[in-house]
């Protein structure tokens, strides 16, 4: 067994289920620092495995690495992606206006303050909220600096139609601020946008775009390869709305049906994606409709 990955996936679930280490472990009959322990990939015993899969509600065979993980919050699913994304060597991805990775710093620093103004207005919620969302926004933050730090191949996806809202709407269009913080939002959302258009004229080592400009695709995957196993990510959640707001459920799988699946659609987009000058081409005409340039 994997324990490193099994701990891995401990951690991840256990954010998936909002109990704090310290219950998990009271229930258990085991020490904080153990679990702690077992999260960094000590040896685990198998009924302790058992009693750690029925506590939070999942197939053991799922804690194992063995099947499909699935998690119906964000935060649970951003850890496990992180952990994924740490020994990847490829990451393929079909989703969204932007590729999250190579987002700037003013990316995050929009989606920090729009998350605390909408915690400001939760009422009595207020403090759970800016808890959850300041925990997703430390997962984002470490995913960029492994990012930084190991530079794994990137080819990426992104939809013109989302694009196009996201020139219109700006950044966290479906969470409710103040003026102020929209006309910030639309402001980030096209430095976005021109950041991708630059990307696609450079075209840098190890990273590519295409543009999709047909119908909106109707899933949102990633294909995540290391050098020992390859997972298939499926996510409905979008990082620029609010964790405590979205539902849906993602899933993360190694199995070869699923990935051979994903990796047939995936290639037939990149076949017909606009790549290179031309994309870019095609993406500073939005910004020039929009009133952007």
């Amino acid at each position: 067994m994997r324990f490193t990955e099994i701990g891995q996936q401990l951690r991840a679930y256990r954010l998936e289920s909002g109990l704090r280490a310290e219950e998990i472990a009271a229930r258990l009959g085991v020490s904080r620092a153990a679990l702690y322990r077992y999260e960094k990939g000590e040896v685990i015993k198998l009924d302790t495995i058992q009693r750690l899969a029925e506590l939070l509600k999942i197939s053991p065979l799922s804690l194992l690495g063995i099947g499909v993980e699935y998690y119906n919050r964000p935060i649970g699913y951003y850890e496990r992606l992180r952990q994924t994304e740490e020994t990847a060597d490829q990451i393929l991805q079909l989703l969204g206006p932007v590729c999250y990775l190579t987002t700037s710093d003013s990316y995050d620093a929009a989606l920090g303050e729009v998350f605390d103004e909408a915690a400001s207005q939760a009422g009595a919620d207020r403090a759970a909220m800016r808890s959850v969302s300041e925990q997703v926004m430390d997962i984002l933050a470490a995913r960029k600096r492994m990012y930084s730090i190991r530079r794994p191949g990137i080819i990426a996806m992104i939809c013109e139609g989302d694009i196009q809202h996201l020139l219109d709407q700006g950044v966290a269009a479906s969470i409710p601020v103040s003026d102020r913080a929209r006309r910030m939002c639309r402001q980030v959302a096209v430095g976005e946008v021109e950041h991708i258009a630059s990307l696609m004229e450079t075209e840098p080592m190890g990273l590519q775009f295409g543009l999709l400009t047909g119908a909106t695709p109707t899933t949102a995957f990633k294909i995540l390869r290391a050098r020992d196993r390859v997972s298939l990510a499926i996510n409905p959640f979008r990082p620029d709305t609010h964790p405590s707001a979205q539902t849906g459920v993602a899933m993360i799988t190694s199995a070869d049906e699923a990935v051979a699946a994903h990796q047939r659609v995936a290639e037939a987009n990149w076949r017909d994606a606009m790549k290179g000058p031309a994309g870019a081409t095609r993406i500073r005409q939005m910004l020039a409709a929009s009133g952007q340039r």
